[in-house]
């Protein structure tokens, strides 16, 4: 039995009247329901409301919590949308649907690699340093069209751009520059957009947005 969740009904709406607004579907807008630090019991009621698509920050943390949960949910689609380790890409490709934080060339070939030992060849986002901030991933803005040939002669299938704007500033013309680039690519996916500014990512045209204190409610220490 599906059950009502308020907070998802919301955000749906939001995504809803945000595509409106921009002349899209919502259909075209995948909701990611950022699930790190979140416990099993945590994310049961997204589950049970019918939400299948979750992001995670750390391989370990998806490997203790979601090979449970996906057997009882089998139709789980999970993105790893934080930093990944080289050293992590053979249980990364194991686990997850999408990557979305592909950024240097030692990562594209850990991944290439273990996709073709796996035989499980998953989408993937190139993640784009959009506020050149030194303590964030991705790769410079100037480095994209390199990158992405790289991914491509390695056989990566990269579907889209990824990027977290700098906090406590205005997204909008990180969000714009994103978008810029994708389409100066050829890219259709647009990974962006979280609990404070996903609306601005829609009408910014965000294929993927990752949501997680609007979903879950605040964190003890840190909130998405």
């Amino acid at each position: 039995m599906t059950l009502a969740n308020p907070a998802l009904q919301d955000i749906r709406g939001k995504i809803e009247k945000s595509a409106g607004i921009a002349g899209r579907k919502a259909s075209d807008v995948a909701l990611i329901a950022v699930s790190k630090t979140r416990s099993s019991d945590e994310i049961l009621p997204l589950l049970n409301a019918g939400h299948r698509k979750f992001g995670e920050n750390r391989v370990q943390e998806a490997m203790d919590k979601w090979p449970a949960l996906k057997e009882q949910y089998p139709d789980v689609e999970l993105h790893m949308i934080g930093q990944l380790q080289s050293n992590k890409a053979a249980e990364a490709v194991a686990l997850f649907d999408y990557i979305h934080s592909v950024d240097r060339s030692s990562l594209i070939k850990a991944l290439a690699r273990e996709m073709d030992r796996q035989d499980h060849h998953i989408p993937c986002f190139l993640q784009v340093n959009i506020g050149e901030e030194s303590q964030k991933g991705g790769c410079d803005i100037a480095a994209v069209g390199q990158m992405l040939a790289q991914a491509t002669t390695a056989g990566l299938n990269i579907v889209g751009l990824m990027a977290v704007p700098p906090e406590n500033t205005n997204a909008v013309p990180y969000f714009a520059l994103l978008a810029k680039l994708a389409r100066d690519h050829g890219l259709e996916g647009l990974s962006m957009g979280m609990s404070g500014d996903f609306e601005k990512a829609i009408k910014l045209g965000a294929t993927h947005i990752r949501v997680g204190t609007a979903l879950f409610g605040p964190r003890a220490q840190q909130a998405t």
